[in-house]
């Protein structure tokens, strides 16, 4: 018999009913579990949900599934000036002149992913670099 029964279960009596929790209560949860060292069946415990269930909610917080922030989240960004200059080919200075014209700013986007690296030379189409992050986030 499981020991965590309370004397009412083992009676018959339980007015235990299946307990609804918001959003806003399973992020905090599941963002207990994300702490360093966090245990996910201690915090499961402490807050009386079944360690299963809150593995499944870590699932749709880490696929931006539970609810979501007002905000978006922030990404570190690093400015720099290349200081080497470099001859450019005939080619590289068309597509420089087309992007420019076309109204997308000429340049380098470099971008360090865990799992990837992206480098995006001369004009870089809004959504088109939405599209490949987005790929590069799944």
């Amino acid at each position: 018999m499981d020991t965590s029964m309370q004397l009412d279960d083992i009676k018959g009596t339980s007015t235990n009913k299946r307990q609804r929790r918001s959003i806003a209560e399973k992020r905090r949860i599941v963002e207990e579990t994300l702490a360093e060292g966090a245990s996910v069946a201690r915090v499961a415990r402490a807050h009386g949900v079944n360690a299963n269930q809150v593995f499944y909610w870590r699932k749709l917080y880490q696929t931006g599934r539970l609810g979501s922030d007002s905000t978006a989240p922030l990404l570190p960004v690093r400015v720099t000036r290349d200081h080497q200059p470099r001859t450019i080919s005939r080619q590289e200075a068309a597509a420089t002149s087309m992007a420019s014209s076309s109204g997308l700013s000429a340049g380098t986007i470099h971008i360090d992913l865990r799992q990837a690296q992206v480098r995006i030379e001369g004009g870089t189409d809004p959504a088109l670099l939405r599209v490949l992050l987005e790929c590069l986030q799944r």
